[in-house]
């Protein structure tokens, strides 16, 4: 199993390590809900050094990457990020990714801890474009540094206005003495904040003059734990639960990251798709009596057929009732249907809800 950077960090301070993506990961410190407060009403810190990347460079960087994602990444401009997923030949999802567009012909690809080796073949396969492709994700580490107070607590880390950095945008600049670090607007757990990217040698400086920083401000240490209930709580998919090898980005809510105006993986398939429409869509849902909906627990009608699965659920922090991700025929797909979740032979009511659950 491997190592963060920070591992001993996360030992040090108490943190539960778990295996994740094959590496040991820190689950929670303090438990889930006070972690999950601290990110929501101040700021926390994840590390997710786990995470892959791919430096994709030379004239025809930007056309191997319109081949092989979804969306169009052409509108990118220099400091600029992008969501994205790299489709299948068979209508479904190899990863979902964020495209940095570093430099003129060169695009930094973030993808999924669980998915390094699989992006990596499948991109290199598909590569005969000559572009040219570099894996940096053992030399690199990712902090998530995320909460209403991270912009306050951060600036004195560095000499740029981190206020003026707009959402899905990235700064390369000095942060925590370091040189050359990517501080970019983006996140998984709608709370706002950044992301850091910087070498592994660099991570623990970086790491220990945050927390000075954020002293003041209530800074803690997040788990991995915390970020699911985060994310769920906004909608963001999570791939091997909500997106997968069998979803298609039509199904999955990312219609608008697929864009048609040019050719890509499977594209003609996932046009015809589109224009026919799909079967079953992924939906929100809130549980209309207390109980936590989990992955892979049926979704029926009222009859009791069952009309769909669920993806993802918990029990939200932040609104106190079981909220979940699932798939469902398009009949029960609209916002105010009212479904049921199959819990221990228990058909217990919940009903379609519009994403985000949690409103700021």
């Amino acid at each position: 199993m491997k190592n963060t950077a920070l591992t001993h960090i996360h030992e040090g301070l108490g943190a539960k390590m778990l295996p994740f993506a094959g590496y040991n990961m820190p689950i929670t410190y303090e438990g889930i809900n006070a972690e999950h407060e601290t990110v929501r009403n101040a700021v926390g810190v994840f590390d997710v050094s786990h995470m892959g990347e791919f430096l994709i460079s030379g004239p025809n960087a930007l056309a191997l990457i319109q081949k092989v994602c979804s969306n169009d990444a052409s509108t990118l401009t220099i400091g600029k990020a992008q969501y994205s997923c790299l489709p299948n030949h068979d209508g479904g999802i190899v990863d979902d990714l964020i495209i940095y567009k570093m430099k003129e012909e060169e695009y930094l690809l973030v993808v999924n801890a669980s998915n390094i080796e699989k992006d990596w073949e499948w991109i290199s396969a598909l590569n005969d474009l000559g572009a040219e492709m570099k894996n940096l994700s053992a030399e690199y580490s990712l902090l998530a540094i995320q909460g209403p107070k991270a912009v306050e607590a951060m600036q004195s880390l560095t000499s740029i206005d981190l206020a003026t950095i707009p959402n899905y945008h990235f700064e390369v600049a000095d942060f925590a003495g370091v040189d050359n670090v990517i501080i970019s607007a983006t996140g998984y757990t709608g709370s706002g904040g950044f992301e850091i990217y910087c070498k592994n040698n660099e991570v623990e400086q970086i790491w220990n003059k945050v927390f000075e920083a954020g002293a003041a401000f209530g800074i803690k240490p997040i788990g991995l734990a915390a970020r699911d209930t985060l994310r769920l709580e906004m909608g963001f998919c999570l791939y091997g639960n909500d997106i997968s090898d069998t979803t298609s980005p039509l199904e999955s809510g990312l219609g608008w990251i697929t864009k048609f105006n040019k050719e890509f993986t499977n594209s003609e398939n996932l046009k015809k798709q589109k224009e026919a429409g799909v079967t079953r869509k992924i939906v929100a849902f809130e549980m209309q009596e207390r109980a936590v909906p989990r992955h892979d627990y049926e979704i029926v009608d009222g009859t009791g057929a069952v009309i769909g699965i669920v993806t993802s659920g918990t029990m939200s922090p932040s609104m106190n009732k079981g909220i979940g991700l699932g798939y469902v025929t398009v009949a029960n797909s609209a916002v105010d249907s009212d479904i049921f979740i199959r819990i221990r032979k228990n058909d217990v009511p919940a009903k379609v809800v519009k994403l985000p659950f949690y409103k700021k």
